[in-house]
C-alpha cells in the first residue's frame, strides 16, 4: 500500500513537471500566433479584434517576403553543406584518438561555446581582412559554421556506434570502398544524419545573433527574416514582426516535421 502511494506521488510529480515543460516551451509559440492575428498596429493579448490583414500584407509586400524567402534559402544550403561537411568529419574523428583529432573535434565544436555576437563580429573581420565582399555566400557560409557541429555531433555518436565488422566483412567479400559507403554505412548512419539535418535547419532558420554583423542588410540579397524581424520591433511595427515569426515558425515545422517522418523511414529500414 505505501508503496502504491509513492508510485503515485512521484508519477504525479513527473507528470507536473512535464506538464510544466511543455507548457513553457509551447506558451511563447501560441501567443505569438494569437497575437499576429490582431487587427490593430500594437500587440494586446487576447486581440481587441480579430484579422489576418497583416499576413495579407505579409504576403503582398516584397519588402517583408523577399527575406523570408532568403532566410529559407540560407537555411537550406546551410543544412545541405552542414550534412556534407559534418558527415565527413564525423566520420574522420569518431574513432580516431590522436591529440590532432581532439584538437580538430574541439575546434569544429567551438562556435557553440562562443558568444554569438562576438563570434559573429569575428567572422566580419576576418572577411575584411581578406577582401571578401558581404553577400548571400558568406551569409551561408556563416551559418554552416554555426551549424556543422550539430551534425559532427549526430553522425560522430552514430559512427563510434557502428559495428566495424560489417566494413571488415563487406572488404572481405569483395566490396569497392564506395559500394561500402553506399550500402552499409550511410544507411546506418542515416537516422542520425537526418536528426542533424533537423537540428541543423532548425539553428539556421532563426540565426540571429552568430551573423548579425554579416548579414549585410541587403534587400533581395542578404536581408533575412530575424534580422527584418529585429528592425520592425524597433520601428513599433510589432503585427509585421509577429506575422513574419508565425510565417517562419509554421515552414520550420513543416519540415522538421517531413525530416522526422523519413528519419522514421530509415530507422524502419535499417532495422528490416
Amino acid at each position: 500500500m505505501q508503496r502504491d502511494l509513492s508510485d503515485r506521488i512521484y508519477g504525479g510529480v513527473v507528470g507536473a513537471i512535464a506538464a510544466a515543460s511543455v507548457l513553457l516551451l509551447l506558451a511563447p509559440t501560441l501567443v505569438v500566433l494569437i497575437i499576429s492575428l490582431t487587427s490593430g498596429m500594437t500587440l494586446k493579448f487576447p486581440p481587441p479584434s480579430w484579422s489576418a490583414r497583416w499576413y495579407v500584407e505579409l504576403f503582398r509586400s516584397p519588402e517583408l517576403l523577399t527575406p523570408a524567402l532568403t532566410s529559407l534559402q540560407v537555411a537550406l544550403w546551410t543544412t545541405l553543406f552542414s550534412a556534407l561537411l559534418g558527415s565527413a568529419a564525423a566520420l574522420a574523428l569518431a574513432r580516431n584518438r590522436s591529440r590532432s583529432a581532439r584538437l580538430l573535434d574541439a575546434l569544429f565544436m567551438s562556435p557553440m561555446v562562443l558568444p554569438a555576437m562576438a563570434f559573429s563580429l569575428s567572422l566580419l573581420l576576418v572577411f575584411n581582412v581578406i577582401g571578401i565582399r558581404l553577400s548571400f555566400a558568406t551569409l551561408v557560409l556563416g551559418h554552416t559554421i554555426v551549424c556543422v557541429p550539430f551534425v559532427i555531433r549526430m553522425v560522430g555518436a552514430a559512427v563510434q556506434q557502428l559495428d566495424p565488422v560489417l566494413v571488415t566483412c563487406s572488404l572481405s567479400l569483395g566490396a569497392s570502398r564506395w559500394h561500402i559507403i553506399t550500402k552499409v554505412i550511410l544507411p546506418s548512419l542515416m537516422p542520425a544524419l537526418l536528426t542533424g539535418f533537423a537540428l541543423a535547419f532548425a539553428r539556421a532558420v532563426g540565426e540571429y545573433g552568430s551573423v548579425i554583423f554579416i548579414a549585410g542588410n541587403l534587400p533581395n540579397v542578404s536581408e533575412i527574416a530575424p534580422l527584418l524581424i529585429v528592425i520592425r520591433l524597433s520601428e513599433f511595427r510589432y503585427a509585421d514582426a509577429t506575422a513574419i515569426a508565425v510565417v517562419m515558425l509554421v515552414v520550420a515545422f513543416v519540415i522538421i516535421f517531413a525530416v522526422n517522418r523519413l528519419q522514421r523511414w530509415a530507422q524502419a529500414q535499417a532495422s528490416s
